[in-house]
Order: structure tokens, then sequence, then C-alpha cells
């Protein structure tokens, strides 16, 4: 009887390569399932895709819907036709009385990125980052793409690439500029057209706080609003924060990020049966509200700390969590973020150790006046022409939409500068 022996050495290597063939066909089965679903999804919406428009705009679900508002109502108050494509079936849109936007559900994921890889348009604009890479994929029947941030937080805290197929990218504020120029530098692509418009969910935001209701003899209370991961909040202090946050005797509200429902549900599970009857927990669409009702923020790196200080002019205290940069455009950006340096000069910084004294830090921030001062000053860096994002945005678009200027796009840009 013959016996194969194979030494440790030669077998670790064997299995590696193995593993390595393996992982390979993974990867490529994951893409061509994607590519079939595409395929097959492509031949039930061409029909549909095939009329052209001056103006797309896409939503790709509710909670950006106070994003396009006030540019929808200036589309209208103009008289210019658009066709507003959304993957939200309720979306608010459809109980607006718009005369010259026609609106669509059009599905979620690969059933709507099949009808927006057809799209026939001039101009297309939508706050969905990652262009051209993944299943969203810049359509030939499209002139010019254009991109509006959603916060007015850093331009390059999207996943990598996530701006980078633009045409335009339309901004909250001018400090926004220099990291993007820094990424279009570094990796050779070419330079995106840059505009300032303000904030169009800011300014739908101040226009209803004016309608809120007025709580009578409102108690003092402390907002709890984290961002998600494992860097966030209540990923990090969880029962340790909240213990003593509750033994103050304030009204506590803990508002988790949309997303931590799906990604973290165990956490919050354990954490809503602890504190059922202790806390009030808000999973509303819109925040508007429940900010108004709070004299104090506890968060993160979330950008709903800029909604609270400009808004309401209010204290902010923050855990200096752990931001995995190297998940993000930022993570080719080498000097520190706006949003840390901003959120530094007017929030406090919670260390771990001061949990147990959370009642004094709050009571020391909210007599502050100089963060308030701070507040103001970030407000005007981030949040420029304030109420007038949605006339912003249509001058742009109509702008761009009536240029006869071929817009050359970023994979024709490389390919004709690698000859």
């Amino acid at each position: 009887m013959f016996r194969l022996y194979i030494d440790p050495g030669t077998g670790s290597m064997l299995f590696s390569f193995l593993m390595g063939i393996a992982a390979v066909g993974y990867f490529l089965f994951r893409t061509a399932l994607v590519k079939a679903k595409l395929f097959f999804s492509v031949g039930r919406t061409s029909a549909a895709s095939q009329t052209r428009h001056k103006f797309v705009v896409y939503n790709e679900g509710n909670q950006y819907w106070n994003v396009f508002k006030p540019i929808l109502d200036e589309f209208e108050r103009r008289g210019i036709a658009v066709r507003y494509l959304t993957s939200a079936e309720n979306d608010p849109f459809f109980a607006q009385n718009y005369a010259r936007i026609s609106g669509e559900f059009i599905g979620v994921d690969n059933k709507a990125f099949a009808r927006l890889n057809l799209l026939e348009a001039d101009v297309c604009l939508m706050t969905t980052p990652g262009l051209d890479v993944y299943q969203l994929k810049r359509s030939k029947g499209v002139r010019h793409y254009a991109h509006i941030l959603h916060d007015v937080g850093d331009a390059v805290c999207y996943r990598l690439f996530g701006l980078d197929w633009f045409d335009s990218v339309l901004l909250s504020g001018e400090y926004q500029k220099a990291d993007i120029r820094e990424l279009e530098r570094q990796r050779g692509i070419k330079a995106k057209e840059l505009e300032v418009v303000g904030s169009a969910y800011l300014d739908v935001f101040q226009e209803k706080l004016a309608a809120l209701p007025k709580e009578e003899k409102r108690p003092f209370t402390v907002l709890v609003s984290p961002s998600w991961g494992k860097g966030s909040l209540l990923n990090v202090f969880g029962e340790r924060l909240l213990d003593p946050l509750i033994a103050t005797g304030w009204r506590v509200i803990v508002r988790p990020h949309p997303q931590s429902k799906k990604s973290e549900p165990k956490m919050l599970k354990r954490l809503e049966e602890r504190y059922k009857d202790a806390v009030e927990w808000d999973y509303s669409p819109e925040n508007l509200e429940t900010l108004s009702k709070s004299d104090a923020m506890l968060s993160d790196f979330s950008s709903v700390i800029f909604d609270f200080a400009f808004l309401f002019d209010r204290p902010v205290i923050y855990a200096d969590a752990f931001f995995n940069r190297a998940m993000y455009d930022a993570g080719d950006i080498e000097h520190e973020l706006w949003r840390f340096e901003a959120v530094r000069s007017f929030g406090v910084e919670l260390k771990e150790a001061e949990l147990p004294r959370i009642k004094k830090i709050v009571e020391e921030a909210v007599a502050d006046e100089k963060k308030s001062s701070a507040r103001k000053t970030a407000k005007e860096t981030a949040w420029r022409h304030i109420g007038e994002c949605g006339a912003r945005v249509v001058d742009f678009l109509t702008r761009v939409g009536e240029s006869e200027t071929p817009v050359v796009s970023n994979a024709s840009y490389l390919h004709e500068n690698q000859k």
C-alpha cells in the first residue's frame, strides 16, 4: 500500500490555494446572479424607459423627500416639466398637486436600477451615491448626472468612490469643495462642477418650526440620538450611559438611527426590554418634533447633531466614538474632517470615565454661552443661502440643461488621458 504524505507547509499552501479558488468562485457566482437579475428586470422595464425627459429627479426613499420638495416646488412655480422617479411606494410626492411634475414608483433595488440604467434624460438629479460603482450604472441616454448632498456634513463621508462619477455635486457650504478636489487630484478623474446651493431639508425644517405644537409645562428633556455601527454611542456605552441618565429624573428620549433596526436589532432589543418604561423610544420618520422638545442632545458622529444645533441653538454632548475612515472616501483625506472640528468647537465631549457625572456635564453644557457663539459660526459655514436652496438648485439645473456643451463622462476622460 502506498501512502501519500504532504508536509505541513505544502498542505497549508494547498489549503490556501483551494480557499482562494472557492472565494473567487463565490464572488463570480454572486456577480453572475446580480447580472441575471438586472437582465430580466431590463426586459420588463425597457419599454417604459424610452421616453426622453429634460429633467429627471430620482428619490431612493421617503427620508429624502425634504431634500427634493423645495426643488420640485420651484420647478412647478416656474412651469418647468420634470419627471420624478421614486423607490418609495408611499412617497409624499403622490399627495402633492403638481401640474408640471409627473411621478412614478419604479420599485426598489435591482428593479429600480434596471430602470435608471436605461434612463433617457438631459439632466438627472439624485441623493444616491455610488453611480457606476455597483448596480446603479451611468445610462448612455443621460447627458448630465447631478448629486445633491442630503446633510451638511463632509462630502467625503460616502462609501468609496461615492461621488467620483457624477458630473456635478450640489453643496451646502464652500468648505466641502476642497476635499472633493483633493480626491479628483489623487484619482486622476475630471473635475466636477461644484455649486454651493445651501440645504434643502434644513430650509424645509425651518419653515415647519412655526407650525410645531408647543408642549405645556415641558419637562427638562435629553435626547439620545446616535449614529449606528460598532463605534456608535449606544454600542459603545449602552447601559453605562442610560443608567446614570435615567437616574437624573429627566425625561429621556432615545431615537436610534434608522439603520440600527436593520443592522443591529439584537442590541436595540436588549436596550428596549431593559428600559421600556424608563425612556421614550422614538422611531418616527421625521425627527423635527422630537428635536424641538429636547433641551440637550447626546450623540456621536451623527449628522443629526447639526440639525439640532443649527435649528434650535441648543447644547450637544458628544462621545468621541470610533469612525472607521477606511470605509469611506474620507480614508483618502489626510486632514481631520470639518464635522469633527466643528462638533469639538460647539459641543462638549463625553469621556467614558465621566459617565457617572452625566447630570453635571449636561447642566454645564446648557449654561455655556460660549458654545452658542460657536454653534452660530458653524451654522454660517455649513448652511449657506438659507431659504434659497430650491431656487438655486433649479437655477443650476436649468443652466446645465440649456448648455450645448457635451458632458465627458469620467470613463471617457480616463480613457483619453491614459493614451
